[in-house]
């Protein structure tokens, strides 16, 4: 019975023992799964370089979109106040017109109707003037009653009155009563356009009627245009007026824009996002109201740990450095990155390790890569 427990007792020790072998053997074999190691040779021809990494001024970029606007200053909605018909326009859309031109020729009876009243209000307000002026003459000299007087007064001023209201409702209609007389009445009148700019939308026409509310035709003075973007409440507090900003548009993407912040809007959206205006430095006939674009802001100057470009690899959809453990031997480790600036990007680890301690390779080290990753297939 002894001997069985003797026995017992050595079986399990040896037991224990392949098992605590077998656990080394898995911990070596993971701890060298990311490391390769390079001859003196291979070391040469590899062109490897390896320092210490270092903090820089990086800088950090919001990107957002947005796009071109125009303020409503610089939209003209062009209607008739009085109504009337379409007689003729040569306008098309994109078309360009100045300032003053002629944009549209309106024709209706009740614009003679509105010239004839006006004159005939102007031929009778002499006779009133005049028999205002007698009546004052002899209500001073007690001629006549404070009655009469004050009956002509009143005649007097209701024409003077009804003849200003004319003379304004014809310069709506752009007519000039300076210019008005019995041989210059027209049934037709002419539209003019109030900006430099172009057309934006035609909604009328040639013999439709149009009633004072309806739109003819729609006019944007492009010089002033800005760019509208969308940005997310969590970033509104990274920005501020008079903060410059780039933007470009997808069609061409190589030419940027420089813009700068000029209101920063109050109202949040449902989707949590607030719209933000930039101006234009200089205006591009090439940029079109209501266009697309992308933005780059710069937020914010940090030091940060940066590698080299050439220092860093990505694999299978993440990124890695290559560090020195030993004498040619070289450890791959995951790193997150984060902003890339003149060559340099921004790293932190994931075990959030002292980086200052470490050498880092900082040259070639896909090279390491390629190496480690032909080893294990052999």
């Amino acid at each position: 019975m002894k001997n069985i427990y003797i026995i017992s007792i050595a079986f399990a020790t040896l037991t224990s023992c392949g098992s605590k072998q077998n656990e080394n053997e898995a911990t070596v074999e993971t701890l060298t799964e990311n490391v390769v190691e390079l001859t003196d040779a291979q070391l040469k021809n590899s062109k490897i370089e390896t320092g210490k990494i270092e903090q820089k001024a990086i800088s950090s970029l919001l990107r957002v979109n947005g796009k071109i606007d125009v303020p409503p200053q610089n939209m003209v909605s062009v209607s008739v106040p009085l109504g009337g018909y379409l007689k003729s326009t040569k306008l098309l859309e994109g078309m360009h017109i100045s300032k003053g031109e002629i944009i549209a020729v309106m024709e209706d009876q009740q614009y003679i109707q509105l010239q004839q009243d006006y004159l005939t209000a102007k031929a009778h307000f002499s006779s009133l003037e005049k028999e205002f002026q007698r009546q004052k003459d002899l209500n001073e000299s007690k001629a006549s009653s404070d009655k009469v007087f004050e009956n002509a007064q009143a005649d007097y001023l209701s024409q003077k009155v009804l003849i200003k209201s004319l003379s304004e409702k014809l310069k709506l209609i752009s007519i000039n009563p300076d210019n008005l007389n019995e041989n210059t009445i027209s049934r037709s009148i002419n539209i003019y356009s109030p900006i430099d700019g172009f057309v934006s939308t035609i909604k009328m026409n040639i013999g439709k009627y149009a009633s004072p509310t309806d739109v003819l035709f729609e006019l944007v003075n492009p010089t002033d245009i800005h760019l509208a973007l969308t940005v997310f409440e969590k970033d509104l507090d990274k920005l501020f007026i008079g903060q410059n900003i780039i933007a470009y548009n997808n069609n061409k993407s190589s030419k940027k824009y420089n813009c700068e912040i000029i209101l920063i809007g109050k109202d949040i959206s449902p989707e949590r996002a607030v719209i933000v205006h930039c101006h234009f430095e200089q205006y591009d006939k090439s940029l079109i109201p209501g266009m697309y674009m992308n933005a780059e802001v710069e937020i914010s100057t940090n030091n940060a740990f940066v590698i080299p470009n050439d220092g860093l690899v990505r694999f299978e959809g993440k990124q890695y450095v290559f560090t020195q453990t030993d004498k040619n031997k070289y450890e791959m480790q995951e790193v997150t990155t984060q902003n890339t600036v003149n060559g340099f990007t921004q790293i932190t680890f994931a075990d959030n390790s002292d980086m200052t301690t470490k050498m880092f390779v900082t040259k070639g080290a896909y090279t390491l890569l390629m190496k480690m990753k032909n080893t294990e297939e052999e």
